[in-house]
């Protein structure tokens, strides 16, 4: 979910139950991550820091605040998920290969999660470039 830091109470008080279809709709491990929007505009804040992250913390959501206009936390956003997802995956909570897991894989090479990397390059021969 994303906000702009002076809309969140509106859309909450409009979309007050999506985070509860969300949960119903989606796999029980779920992914959400709370981004609070527009972070270079604090002088027009209505939401606090602390009511943002309350928010997050008592609904068990990831928060981060970002602003697209300098790129802060953008990237970081899309990591913090990935990362979370890749634990449960690791962790056994989530099973990708479990239909309606809510994770699917573009390269069937990419099943291989716990399969060690290599320690050095490939060869010449190897590389495709």
């Amino acid at each position: 979910m994303t906000w702009r830091h002076f809309s969140l109470k509106l859309y909450l008080s409009i979309y007050g139950d999506w985070l509860t279809d969300a949960r119903m709709l989606a796999s029980q491990n779920i992914v959400i991550i709370l981004c609070g929007n527009k972070k270079d505009l604090d002088a027009d804040r209505e939401v606090t820091f602390l009511e943002a992250s309350r928010f997050a913390q008592e609904n068990e959501l990831m928060f981060l605040e970002t602003s697209a206009l300098t790129g802060e936390n953008v990237e970081e956003a899309f990591v913090q998920c990935a990362r979370k997802i890749l634990n449960k995956i690791e962790s056994g909570e989530l099973d990708p290969e479990r239909m309606g897991s809510g994770i699917q894989y573009g390269d069937a090479a990419l099943r291989q999660l716990r399969s060690p990397r290599r320690a050095q390059a490939p060869s010449a021969q190897e590389c495709g470039c």
